[in-house]
């Protein structure tokens, strides 16, 4: 079966289009207009979602902080302008990525790919490049893609989990935030940090005890960010 990607668009024209598109592409493409149908139909065969911010009923938003609630299955949001607020709040809902319309088929395919770069690595459990990591009185199995503090485990999504090891690797190198972009999205946001900083404050209320003075994700002013020592 090939990649799964649900659609979630009210305008049929738009919702329509893009699912051809999406296929041409190569992608098994399953439409929904409403949120409460995106809700009914996500299964586990899904590989990522394509979501509208403004639906009727349910809107976008809400689906996304459900869907994230049962799991990390792959969300980019769409949006019909880049207005701050609205990106923003798709992403502290929970979205791994976002995209504003007029939307681009082969754009979208290379932010789907490379969401699903981060959701199937290449390592396993066993495999030789299997490691664990420590950063304070966290343990992180890069295999498994687990972290633990005193036995629990923490649920990261991939894309946070992704964020860490950068950081985590530097072994307390301040890492840039253009450089985090582009290794843990795939591509330059031309300036465009709000992804960044919204995911890093998502990782900083899992892993800190203290979100609001964090010791082990630390802001470097002006560069980017760092792991503490």
């Amino acid at each position: 079966m090939g990649t799964r990607v649900l659609l979630v668009e009210d305008d049929e024209r738009i919702r329509q289009a893009l699912g051809l598109a999406l296929a041409d592409e190569g992608y098994d493409v399953v439409e929904t207009a409403t949120g409460e149908e995106a809700l009914e139909v996500v299964d586990p065969d899904l590989d990522v979602v394509l979501l509208d911010l403004m639906l009727p009923g349910i809107d976008g938003i809400e689906v996304c902080s459900t869907l994230r609630s049962r799991g990390d299955l792959p969300i980019i949001i769409a949006t019909a302008r880049s207005d701050t607020a609205d990106v923003i709040a798709g992403l502290e809902a929970g979205a791994d990525d976002y995209v504003t319309k007029p939307l681009i088929a082969g754009e979208l395919a290379a932010r789907i790919k490379a969401l699903l770069r981060r959701r199937r690595p290449s390592g396993s459990e066993d495999a030789p490049g299997s490691s664990e990591l420590r950063v304070g009185d966290l343990v992180i199995s890069t295999g498994r893609e687990e972290v633990e503090r005193d036995g629990h485990r923490l649920h990261l999504t991939h894309t946070e989990f992704r964020l860490l090891i950068e950081l985590v690797s530097a072994r307390g190198d301040v890492v840039t935030r253009e450089q985090l972009l582009q290794r843990v999205w795939g591509y330059d946001y031309f300036g465009d940090t709000r992804l960044l900083d919204v995911h890093v404050r998502r990782l900083r209320r899992k892993i800190e005890p203290d979100p609001d003075d964090p010791t082990l994700v630390l802001t470097v002013r002006g560069s980017g960010y760092r792991v503490g020592q």
